[in-house]
């Protein structure tokens, strides 16, 4: 199924099941006014939003109204937890070499994961506001989950067995404030503004044969000021599996349902094309660009985004057919919101 968050001036929204096509919607009231507390209590009202699912497809729901993102929140307004892994190695070795880092020695052993803030994140359709365009602002194109309750020690595989729901993420960063910044020693905070999510989040049956073991074979669309600039398979690059990324996160707690946790942006290895590296599929983040170019010509030539630019992220299924809804935003200046 296929679950929104519409805004109704609460901080929490209130939900609304999606159809399939994302032609319609229709509001959860008699099962349950929040997503959180569908996660709290999963096995009992999970079913019941399935079933109005399944009337909503079937063209018999009473009420149902033409769906809307723009009139969306976060499906998840605000969690417990928003934790970001990097599970995409070329996306780890590209960010990590344009600003003179070096690769951590056990990169393909031991997953990299921050702590993000998830007190505010952003709608589909929110502007990204920044204080200033000189700090560097860039978009990240990701797949994210929410998760049910995750018992500490947890295998990769009960891991798997606790995802609720999968969707997409734009973890804006602001990349001239980064290395100041981890180099006290203790992460991201002020680079690190408010991430923002597609208009629904679904089942991961949703995806059909395109969800295996935990990754998302599909391709994910990044679209910057009207120009296509990245076409990133999801599946065969990630390296660590979102069970993989939850198991992690469990390896000294539980983890509890509400949970979000990220992939990291979504990025393809390069190929060898006449004795120069090629990226055919393009990037899921202006960074990733930037050291393309450093490698390619010895510095790079695509600045960071402006007022005014815009970023839409997109995953379509095997069908065509949007599957989440796309992240739609435009980068302003505050007060310009």
């Amino acid at each position: 199924m296929k679950l929104a968050t519409y805004k109704d001036g609460s901080r929490d929204g209130q939900l609304v099941v999606v159809s399939r096509d994302l032609s319609t919607a229709h509001y959860a009231t008699g099962i349950a006014h929040r997503l959180q507390q569908v996660l709290d209590d999963w096995n009992f009202l999970a079913p019941q939003l399935q079933d109005l699912y399944e009337q909503l497809n079937a063209g018999r729901a009473r009420h149902a109204f033409p769906f809307d993102p723009a009139r969306c929140m976060a499906p998840l307004p605000r969690a417990y937890q928003w934790a970001d892994g990097s599970a995409y190695l070329n996306h780890v070795e590209l960010v990590r070499k344009a600003r003179g880092a070096e690769v951590p020695e056990n990169l393909r052993t031991d997953p990299l994961i921050y702590q993000g803030a998830s007190d505010d994140f952003l709608g589909p359709c929110d502007d990204v506001v920044v204080p200033s365009e000189a700090m560097g602002i860039d978009f990240e194109a990701e797949i994210a989950v929410i998760t049910g309750d995750v018992r500490m020690g947890a295998s990769p595989e009960q891991a798997l067995d606790g995802i609720r729901l999968v969707m997409l993420a734009n973890d804006v960063s602001l990349r001239n404030l980064i290395p100041a910044e981890l180099a006290k020693g203790f992460g991201f905070v002020q680079s690190k503004p408010a991430t923002a999510f597609s208009p629904v989040a679904v089942t991961p049956d949703e995806l059909g044969d395109a969800w295996q073991h935990g990754r998302v074979h599909l391709t994910l669309q990044s679209t910057w000021n009207g120009r296509r600039v990245g076409l990133c398979d999801a599946g065969p690059d990630m390296h660590f599996h979102f069970g993989q990324l939850i198991a992690h996160l469990a390896t000294t707690r539980h983890v509890r349902a509400g949970s979000i946790v990220g992939s990291g942006t979504v990025s393809n290895p390069p190929v060898e094309h006449k004795g120069r590296l090629d990226w055919p599929k393009g990037y899921g983040c202006i960074a990733e660009k930037r050291c393309m170019e450093t490698l390619q010509d010895g510095q790079p030539s695509t600045d960071y985004m402006r007022y005014g630019d815009t970023i839409r992220i997109e995953m379509k299924g095997r069908d065509g057919q949007s599957v989440f809804g796309a992240i739609d935003q435009t980068i302003v200046a505050p007060g310009g919101e």
